[in-house]
């Protein structure tokens, strides 16, 4: 299986009233990084055959803007196991039930997200990996430990993006 681990895209700042901040939404430059990320994960050929969602409204919200940018026809999974509260075996157990899939990606929040990936690239949790809103992460769990394939955020993706639109033309010496 390959497993895409992916935080939530910008939903604004933090509300102080938890109920509140529990249906926060995505701002305009979250939406804008899934559409980004979704393209270059196109870009990179992503096969996903399941999406799966923290029950957060943000979580939910990029989750579906990328499966539909990706061309993702099927409903977005939710699990609790995404949620901010879930533990490492709340997700294993989570992942156990895609095991027969050959490309998952799963939308959650920090500091799971990248608590998770620690944990499945080292076996034990001794990384500490960061993850920016937006990011995403590919990892093949063929192997164990993991193997940490790559690791992209909005802002490493929005340069790769604008460095091969610019134009398709070669450039040529004026000599």
């Amino acid at each position: 299986m390959i497993l895409y681990l992916m935080r939530h895209a910008n939903a604004g700042t933090i509300r102080e009233n938890p109920v509140l901040d529990l249906k926060r939404g995505l701002v305009k430059e979250g939406k804008e990084q899934c559409m980004l990320i979704a393209r270059v994960m196109g870009a990179l050929k992503a096969q996903i055959d399941v999406i799966v969602s923290s029950p957060l409204k943000r979580a939910r919200q990029t989750a579906q803007l990328v499966g539909t940018e990706l061309g993702y026809d099927s409903q977005v999974e939710i699990s609790p196991a995404l949620g901010l509260n879930a533990s490492f075996a709340d997700f294993q157990k989570m992942l156990a039930k895609y095991a027969d899939r050959d490309g998952v990606l799963v939308v959650g929040h920090n500091p799971n997200m990248f608590q998770f990936l620690g944990r499945l690239v080292t076996g034990n949790g001794g990384a500490a990996i960061r993850m920016r809103k937006g990011s995403i992460a590919r990892v093949d769990m063929g192997h164990h430990p993991a193997r940490l394939q790559w690791l992209l955020d909005p802002r490493t993706a929005r340069a790769i993006y604008a460095s091969v639109t610019k134009s398709s033309r070669p450039k040529t010496s004026r000599k």
